[in-house]
């Protein structure tokens, strides 16, 4: 860019305004840092690189069944490899580093999110403990409008049990021995839940059969 002076009344020079708004637009308007999609590990791990460093990322906010899981598992996989083919670009919204040194981020591809995208599509589960740093309301409106459109997980036929129950009963047995009220199956029975609104906290997870009469409202009978 050609930077010019002019002189003011007092005859001293000073950058003209408009060299001074070009250069500040430089700043304004300069890029995100773009990632290359190299593999998707499952429904909600993909790696990418820089072209310098290969870096593992966990999507923030959501949790897709895993690969092992049946069923679901691998169409969960699948659906994120068809939002983000080998060779894309993406920027990475970064909330944090987890335990396994995966960056947990919100995945862009151009103007689309990709960790609402699979929520939407019924593909991933909000990750509703570790909802933190993510748009908590519209992550909810679109799991909330994948559920009663039965849209993926949505649809599958007697429900599916929830990735973090799944890996719970892998690390060692079953749910329910583990105190959370779910069965071996990962489904719930209002007697066990114990709390009225522990049974409206599952509901919104996706636990529609707790909701006999289809009033919105789960378990009555611990409403007293």
């Amino acid at each position: 860019m050609q930077c010019f002076m002019v002189r003011n009344v007092d005859g001293r020079k000073v950058k003209s305004t408009r060299s001074i708004i070009l250069t500040t637009l430089l700043f304004v308007v300069a890029p995100a840092h773009a990632f290359t999609v190299l593999s998707a590990g499952d429904g909600d791990t993909i790696s990418v690189t820089d072209g310098t460093a290969r870096i593992k990322v966990r999507l923030a906010c959501i949790d897709a069944p895993e690969t092992s899981q049946s069923p679901y598992g691998m169409a969960a996989r699948r659906a994120l490899q068809d939002l983000l083919p080998i060779g894309s670009q993406v920027t990475l919204r970064t909330k944090t580093t987890d335990r396994y040194g995966r960056s947990v981020a919100e995945v862009h591809k151009g103007g689309t999110n990709i960790n609402q995208s699979l929520v939407g599509s019924g593909d991933a589960f909000v990750y509703w403990q570790y909802i933190g740093g993510c748009d908590r309301q519209t992550y909810s409106r679109l799991e909330n409008d994948a559920r009663l459109k039965g849209f993926g997980v949505w649809g599958v036929p007697g429900g599916i049990k929830r990735p973090w129950d799944y890996r719970r009963s892998r690390r060692g047995g079953s749910s329910a021995s583990s105190g959370s009220g779910a069965s071996s199956s990962g489904r719930y029975r209002c007697d066990e839940i114990g709390s009225w609104s522990r049974a409206q906290d599952l509901l919104r997870q996706g636990h529609t059969y707790l909701d006999r009469d289809g009033d919105g409202e789960a378990c009555e009978s611990l409403k007293r």
